[in-house]
């Protein structure tokens, strides 16, 4: 599912990415499409991310990493949901309370690097050992 869910914020991406740029840019102040190109970046960035790690937990290697991995990639789609969407959404319906979410957002994706880290430093503790 992580494969799928990072497919989808891949697609989201790119798709609002053109909105953006065709149907919002001539509406919107420049410092508020400032914030949709950002919040686009991160959006394929950590899109990008679970898609990869969604690949990874398809190996069937199940081992002490495997369920830190998991959360990261659940992290990145939640994280980049809570910051990118509520940028989305404050400046295309001009709702600016919203962006009170993209912070809980980054904070999120950074635990997210972080379950990554942790899956990388037992993987390579594993590598070692054999």
């Amino acid at each position: 599912m992580i494969l799928a869910l990072g497919a989808a914020l891949g697609f989201i991406s790119v798709a609002f990415g053109a909105f953006a740029e065709h149907a919002l840019r001539e509406t919107v102040t420049d410092e508020h499409f400032r914030y949709l190109m950002t919040a686009v970046r991160y959006n394929q960035v950590h899109a990008v991310m679970a898609a990869a790690i969604g690949l990874a937990l398809l190996t069937g290697q199940h081992s002490a990493y495997f369920g830190v991995l998991r959360w990261s990639g659940v992290l990145f789609i939640i994280g980049t949901m809570l910051f990118s969407f509520s940028i989305y959404l404050s400046v295309s319906f001009d709702i600016p309370t919203l962006v009170y979410l993209t912070p809980v957002g980054g904070m999120t994706i950074m635990v997210a690097w972080f379950c990554l880290l942790v899956a990388g430093v037992f993987a390579a503790k594993k590598a070692t050992r054999h």
